[in-house]
């Protein structure tokens, strides 16, 4: 038992830099219960976190980027925990983010859920998005920009939403490549990359800097 206690005191020493602290306690149990490694990242461009099951003599592995806000990382990290869980019930035999890991989901969130925990805008963005969680909470536009209200304005000040931006105007995108915001399509943007014309399709919420020599010609 005193093993144990000392592990949950160094896993919440280590969530506490990273995540609101209510969910510590429980998210520092939560990793020697579900015995999984929990790995901080560099920014990733496509994903905020993933899961990936024992192989190969290693544990299950939870990886999150580490630049995200609080709330965000939370989220995230319970997402990818729903992972685990449905992989200990189902191991492959599920879709991935089929029924089963959205009530996963629903049911290791639930207890978060209050308004002593979380502030009111992203309580009620989450319970909209729990009555049907999607693969990537960054797909919920309401959730999302909930989220993003609460990261740090230091480090990305130069940064701007792509929704934002005029349409035709040049935008920097990870800081080095050129690319035209073009029309709307659905969900996403269509762009053309300026030094190869091929077109990507991005999320009205990625964070872009305007593009000093910009010109719409």
């Amino acid at each position: 038992m005193h093993q144990r206690e000392q592990q949950i005191q160094r896993n919440s020493e280590i969530l506490k830099k990273y995540i609101p602290e209510f969910a510590v306690p429980q998210i520092a149990i939560w990793i020697i219960e579900f015995d999984f490694k929990l790995k901080i990242t560099k920014e990733r461009s496509t994903k905020l976190g993933d899961y990936t099951s024992p192989r190969d003599g290693l544990n299950h592995t939870i990886t999150i980027n580490h630049n995200l806000n609080q709330y965000s990382f939370f989220i995230t990290l319970v997402h990818e925990i729903a992972h685990l869980h449905t992989f200990n019930q189902y191991k492959n035999r599920v879709l991935p983010h089929g029924d089963e890991w959205k009530q996963a989901f629903r049911v290791l969130m639930t207890p978060f859920l209050s308004t002593d925990n979380l502030p009111l805008d992203i309580l009620y963005a989450l319970r909209k998005y729990l009555q049907n969680p999607a693969a990537a909470s960054c797909s919920d536009m309401t959730l999302m920009r909930t989220l993003k209200l609460y990261d740090s304005n230091e480090t990305n000040a130069h940064l701007i939403l792509l929704e934002h931006l005029p349409y035709r105007t040049h935008f920097l995108y990870n800081g080095s490549r050129i690319f035209e915001k073009g029309e709307k399509l659905r969900k996403r943007y269509r762009c053309k990359e300026i030094s190869t014309g091929a077109i990507y399709l991005f999320s009205p919420l990625a964070e872009v800097e305007v593009f000093e020599n910009n010109s719409n010609s």
